[in-house]
């Protein structure tokens, strides 16, 4: 699938992260930054800018707050690096703190936002361009959004901000083909101005599958990650998506020896990926915080009980 608009952008490490509290070696990081470059990558999303009076540092690694030195040690000397990304949550940072682009490594700010909050995500977003970053709005659990409410969201998207790409985002793995055919349509007629990003999970083996749906339909900033490392389920696989698209700027052999160097062993000691449990969110729409929940008592092969108990949670 060749075509040039499509952008293609490595989310490892901040979505990796929600699995460790970002607790990745510095060496990690930075072979991480340096194989998605050398694979062709456009953006490599490494971790949050997150307040540090709200979050322990003691807690949490440095991509957790994606200070600027932390940040160069991660990609200095990187010959022909990809463009630098960090996700950006509500209520979670000062705007005021935010230095210039002209004095930051960063080149894209990405802000979460559920369809409540796209108010707040509309001020932070046009703060953020203003000083000169690319931005995104990710409209997060779109699957659980009324019609009506998504419609009014989008709409308002495309008058009031200034985010050069808005994403829809299947948070909970819910989604299938046709309904990412039928959110793509929505957001593109919706947001005729905007370019339209897609970030799936894989609760039920579909994330590829459906971020090929959303290449079809025409969506063109695309998120996957090392070996579908995530939270929970994990992401489209990076090493999927960079094989299917017939692009002669990527090339995949720095993606396959990393896996093989450092994604394997990682997997052993923070588990994601596709289980029952998590399939069992995703049929269901729900979080997988439930699925995260179980597979840490000592009955968590017990699918059937762990499926029924939340069938009757939600009264199904």
């Amino acid at each position: 699938m060749y075509r040039p608009e499509i952008k293609v952008l490595d989310c490892t490490i901040r979505d990796g992260g929600l699995m460790n509290d970002h607790q990745f070696a510095p060496e990690l990081v930075r072979n991480v930054y340096k194989a998605a470059s050398e694979a062709g990558i456009d953006y490599v999303e490494l971790g949050y800018m997150a307040d540090e009076s709200q979050f322990d540092r003691a807690k949490f690694g440095a991509m957790k707050f994606c200070r600027e030195d932390d940040l160069a040690k991660a990609v200095d000397g990187v010959d022909n690096g990809a463009k630098l990304s960090v996700m950006v949550d509500i209520g979670r940072v000062d705007p005021e703190a935010i230095p210039p682009k002209s004095d930051s490594v960063i080149d894209m700010m990405r802000i979460a936002s559920y369809v409540k909050d796209i108010d707040k995500a509309i001020d932070l977003v046009n703060q953020i361009h203003a000083k000169g970053y690319e931005t995104t709005i990710n409209v997060m659990a779109v699957s659980h959004a009324r019609e009506r409410e998504l419609d009014e969201a989008l709409i308002q998207l495309e008058k009031e901000s200034a985010a050069d790409v808005v994403y829809l985002v299947d948070s909970f793995g819910a989604l299938y083909s046709e309904q990412i055919a039928y959110m793509a349509k929505k957001y593109i007629s919706l947001m005729p101005s905007k370019e339209i990003g897609i970030h799936a999970h894989n609760n039920q083996q579909l994330a590829f599958g459906n971020t090929i749906e959303a290449i079809i339909q025409n969506i063109n900033y695309l998120d996957a990650t090392i070996f579908g490392i995530g939270r929970a389920a994990g992401n489209c696989p990076m090493e999927l998506l960079l094989g299917f698209l017939k692009n002669p700027k990527f090339d995949l052999r720095p993606i396959l020896e990393l896996i093989g160097s450092d994604f394997l062993k990682m997997q052993k000691e923070i588990e994601w990926g596709y289980t029952i449990p998590y399939a069992v969110t995703g049929i269901l729409d729900l979080h997988p915080r439930a699925g995260m929940a179980h597979l840490k008592t000592e009955q968590r092969d017990d699918f059937r009980s762990f499926y029924e108990k939340l069938l009757n949670e939600a009264n199904v």
